[in-house]
């Protein structure tokens, strides 16, 4: 699989998984009607370097960006986004994705990263911890799950 920097025409690919996954209302804490546009300005617009995966037949199957999480003196913390076509979930694309992005943050100077919201149920939580995130805390029942009602959110952080 390629990960490489997203290009402006790369967004009509990446939208309906983004689309399929924001409107289930598990895993982002995005209004599940987001239309197209506010879709492509949450996701593609900068600061954030986005990249996408490519699968061996040239299909994006995942994209994720960096951002930084605070500006001024705490611009150095980043804070990042990740999404894989449900249709190709199981397969790593989610760690190795996550491997490139940390890297990457990492060379672009970014010191930490912090997730401000992941939801308690996601079975991310999991991959994050093995790549060394720790849960800061749990905003309890901050998260309004379609099946398991009110959950938590955890604030992660990982030093770089």
């Amino acid at each position: 699989m390629l990960i490489r920097e997203a290009a402006a025409d790369d967004w009509p690919r990446i939208w309906p998984f983004w689309h399929r996954i924001v409107s289930a209302g598990e895993t982002y804490a995005w209004d599940r009607d987001t239309p197209e546009e506010a879709a492509r300005s949450l996701w593609m617009s900068p600061p954030k370097r986005v990249y996408v995966v490519e699968d061996e037949t040239g299909a994006i199957v995942g994209s994720a960006y960096v951002t930084p999480n605070y500006g001024g003196p705490a611009a150095h913390v980043a804070n990042a986004g990740f999404m894989v076509d449900p249709d190709h979930a199981r397969r790593g694309i989610g760690r190795l994705l996550a491997d490139h992005v940390l890297t990457a943050a990492k060379a672009h100077g970014f010191r930490a990263m912090v997730f401000n919201a992941v939801v308690e149920t996601n079975p991310a939580v999991g991959l994050w911890k093995s790549l060394g995130f720790t849960i800061l805390g749990t905003v309890p029942e901050a998260f309004d799950h379609p099946r398991h009602g009110r959950v938590g959110l955890h604030i992660m952080h990982k030093a770089l």
